[in-house]
């Protein structure tokens, strides 16, 4: 007995291991961290690490192994690998159908956009009988709210975001929060840039607008005026023989506040909003800060189905379990149901605003839910390219190019306007999702990603923000300073012609210190380069407060007195450029090639 007992201690451990008598199956998702896989198949992360060197893969504890890989070495552990399907489990579920028998009415979302200071947060103030403006500093939105009021007994919800940024960042994040939105407009003020740009967002969302006239009551309040300007951006009034309702209002005198609260209750009754409140949640997002005491707070907005205390939830790429619901008000509930603004408290990490929220049965399926998604975005999200959409639009499966337009002056704008409206062919046109001047922003780039457009900037920039978004994204941007070019362009994409592009790629940016005399001839820029480099075979765009006064070769680089190739980042040089040294400090250079 004894020489048996020292013979079975000289095994290798891992064959002394006892064999399940029945193959049990597990599931794996696509791609699983050495350490979660050790989990599910009761082995200590060490013991798989050698399963896996025996395999010929070297791996680390937080590494993660593809499907086929984990399904070659679990069956030593007495299991089966059996794709996940947690994941798509919870995509069919987004979009099931839920039985009609089980739908009720539930609460309209809206969401209050409008120019700066034409008092949007003091309209939603009078709804709501607080002093909410009054809290915000010099009277300007903060942050994004979310507050439940209610009229003749029915409950309205409504968002009051800083910006029709925030609203489209939402809907480019796959958010669909609002059934209504409300377009404040100062009455003596009238339609004023940030007004138009809140259109052309509203529109790209397909929501319903009722155009409130605030500030009826001044002196110098012309509704008319108003009317006739949203009839140019394509908001035809009721009165006038189209669909938007519009309210006269005074947020501060109180007036019109019912009669508006009517509208947005007619507006939801014809778009019939329902939801079943007994079933998994679904939410989004609103905004979400990290609390000193309470650690990370989401406001979620439920869109569907029934949150409660305990409930386990993902969040975008983060899991959690409710541990408090607190409404707007600031009191604690025990369960949230659909329209109803709530923040929430128990994730691990905090989310993203516009992640969708949604209710899982247990830990063990939020986990993998979030691995799965956390491997499959390590490439990002990816957008139609323009090829797809020209692809589209051969097909016939298209019968729209959409275009955002920014341009260095107003008088641009009204030519590419009218150059486009005689663009179209009986495939397709081009339709004009945005039209402004000056440089392009992340609001740019976020409306062209909600609304699947190309952005074109014609003798204008893009700040560093916005490019870092649109690569992201995988928004195409395309530059001209011709607008025959332009119009050739969008012609053959019509036409489904794709033809080799001129992609523009910028190197880098240095921003001019001095100016030096060089002779009576030209003048050199004295630079220190932000960021990127300074190529010498580049061009350059040399930009003064946004505008594009020059685009051309480099004539000259240098380093002190050495002419140069190359200048890294934070390094001084002088540029001289070809056929232009008319430089102010301060003026920005972009270097670029063309690919």
């Amino acid at each position: 007995m004894q020489r048996q007992t020292s013979s079975t201690a000289t095994k290798d451990p891992s064959e002394a291991r006892p064999r399940a008598a029945t193959v049990r199956e597990v599931q794996v998702p696509e791609a699983i961290t050495v350490a979660r896989l050790a989990e599910l198949v009761h082995a200590t992360p060490i013991d798989l690490m050698k399963q896996l060197m025996r395999a010929g893969v070297m791996a680390s504890i937080n590494q993660a192994i593809d499907f086929n890989t984990a399904a070659a070495i679990i069956p030593a552990y007495g299991y089966r690998a059996v794709p996940a399907s947690a994941a798509k489990a919870a995509a069919v579920a987004d979009v099931e159908k839920d039985d009609p028998s089980k739908l009720i009415e539930r609460p309209p979302v809206v969401t209050v956009l409008g120019h700066v200071d034409h008092g949007k947060t003091t309209l939603l103030d009078a709804i709501r009988k607080t002093k909410v403006a009054e809290r915000e500093a010099g009277g300007i939105t903060q942050h994004i709210g979310a507050y439940q009021t209610e009229y003749k007994g029915h409950k309205i919800t409504f968002l009051d975001t800083p910006g029709h940024e925030a609203f489209t960042a939402m809907r480019a994040r796959g958010a669909n929060a609002t059934d209504i939105a409300i377009l404040v407009v100062a009455a003596d003020d009238g339609v004023m840039p940030q007004t138009v740009e809140a259109i052309n967002h509203v529109k790209a969302a397909k929501v319903p607008i009722v155009v409130a006239l605030n500030k009826i009551d001044k002196p110098e309040a012309d509704p008319e005026k108003v009317k006739r300007q949203l009839t140019e951006h394509g908001l035809v009034v009721e009165e006038w023989g189209g669909d938007v309702i519009t309210v006269p209002v005074s947020a501060k005198s109180r007036i019109g506040i019912e009669d508006l609260l009517e509208n947005i209750l007619v507006v939801a009754e014809v778009a019939e909003l329902k939801a079943n409140p007994n079933r998994a949640a679904r939410g989004v997002v609103v905004e979400a800060r990290l609390d000193k005491s309470r650690g990370p707070v989401a406001t979620v907005l439920i869109k569907n189905g029934t949150l409660n205390v305990g409930d386990f939830i993902v969040v975008g790429n983060v899991r959690g379990r409710i541990k408090a619901l607190v409404n707007d008000a600031g009191r604690r509930m025990k369960s949230a149901p659909p329209s109803t603004p709530v923040e929430i408290l128990g994730l691990n990490e905090l989310p993203q605003a516009g992640d969708t929220l949604e209710a899982v049965a247990s830990e063990r399926e939020a986990r993998v839910l979030v691995e799965e998604r956390l491997q499959k975005q390590t490439g990002g999200r990816t957008r139609a390219s323009l090829e797809d959409v020209v692809n589209r639009i051969r097909t016939g499966q298209s019968k729209e190019l959409n275009v955002i337009i920014k341009a260095d002056v107003q008088g641009s704008i009204e030519a590419l306007r009218e150059a486009l409206s005689k663009l179209g062919t009986d495939k397709a046109q081009a339709r004009t999702v945005h039209v402004a001047s000056g440089a392009i922003t992340e609001s740019d780039i976020f409306l062209a990603v909600a609304s699947e457009a190309l952005v074109l900037g014609f003798n204008t920039s893009i700040e560093p923000g916005a490019r870092r978004l649109a690569d992201s994204e995988g928004v195409e941007v395309r530059f001209y300073n011709v607008i025959y070019t332009m119009v050739e362009e969008i012609r053959g994409m019509l036409e489904g012609m794709v033809k080799p592009v001129a992609k523009d790629v910028v190197e880098g940016h240095a921003t001019v210190r001095a100016v030096i005399a060089r002779g009576k001839q030209s003048k050199v820029a004295g630079c220190i380069v932000s960021d990127g480099r300074v190529l010498r075979n580049a061009m350059v765009r040399v930009l003064r407060k946004g505008q594009v006064l020059h685009d051309g070769p480099i004539q000259g680089l240098r380093r002190f007195q050495e002419d140069v190739r190359e200048v890294a980042t934070g390094v001084e040089c002088g540029v001289v450029l070809a056929n232009f040294d008319d430089f102010q400090e301060g003026d920005v250079l972009e270097v670029h090639h063309q690919e």
